[in-house]
């Protein structure tokens, strides 16, 4: 039956543009890179979907979705922020060359990796975890990746009139957003998924108050609409949960 393969072949689109995506992040591509991420959570999105659809979900279905999500949303993300850490880095190991301080300039950027690895955790908590059937635990490996790409897209425009100018202060925040956004994917918080039950207001407040808010976002700050959304997500989640 050829019905069978179609959810695993959009799986493997989703690989394949995370593959891309890897690509063109390492050539300091941030906005292609980022663009085949968004085309992989796509497929993401439509390999689950046809699966529902047409009654073959599969545990190497399940498996392979993992796969594939580690390379797009934890290997690709990864590999954007190694690029620029590089780059912005470049001044600081030059200037470093004949200090002690060269092997820690130079290796700084090699952390951005530690995403991919607990990208790969969370993944693997999800596939044993029966309690995200309708809302997360802990921040979805997608969204991680969309802050990352958008985050580092938007940095890198503001450099590209003066090459790798960033503020100094900007290095700093992006090593500790690390173990940050490390934590807040393997961590214990729940967060609400955008699906519906029912299209009322009540009982889905908090899905519609993100959803009006994502729009001013977007339109006020473009690219890095994404990683503010990402965080709005993140703390309307904490906030709901308080309450």
């Amino acid at each position: 039956m050829i019905k069978k393969h179609i959810p695993n072949t959009i799986t493997c689109c989703n690989l394949i543009s995370g593959c891309i995506a890897t690509y063109w992040a390492f050539l300091g591509f941030y906005d292609l890179a980022l663009l085949f991420i968004i085309i992989g959570a796509a497929f993401d999105f439509f390999d689950g979907m046809s699966a529902r659809l047409l009654g073959v979900s599969s545990p190497i279905g399940k498996e392979l979705d993992s796969l594939a999500d580690d390379i797009t949303f934890g290997f690709a993300p990864s590999a954007m922020l190694f690029r620029f850490l590089q780059s912005v880095m470049e001044g600081q190991t030059v200037a470093a060359a004949n200090s002690s301080l060269f092997t820690l300039y130079a290796s700084l950027p090699y952390l951005a990796f530690i995403i991919a690895a607990f990208s790969a955790l969370r993944l693997a908590k999800f596939n044993l975890d029966e309690r995200q059937a309708l809302g997360f635990i802990g921040l979805p490996t997608p969204a991680n990746a969309l802050f990352w790409g958008s985050l580092i897209v938007s940095l890198h425009f503001q450099t590209m009139l003066e090459p790798y100018q960033l503020p100094a202060y900007w290095l700093y925040i992006l090593l500790a957003l690390i173990p940050v956004s490390s934590y807040l994917l393997v961590s214990e918080i729940p967060m609400f998924a955008l699906k519906f039950k029912t299209w009322g207001w009540k009982g889905n407040e908090v899905k519609y108050l993100f959803l009006i808010t994502c729009i001013p976002l977007l339109l006020l700050l473009g690219v890095a609409g994404l990683a503010a959304i990402i965080a709005w997500y993140v703390i309307l989640s904490a906030i709901n949960n308080r309450r």
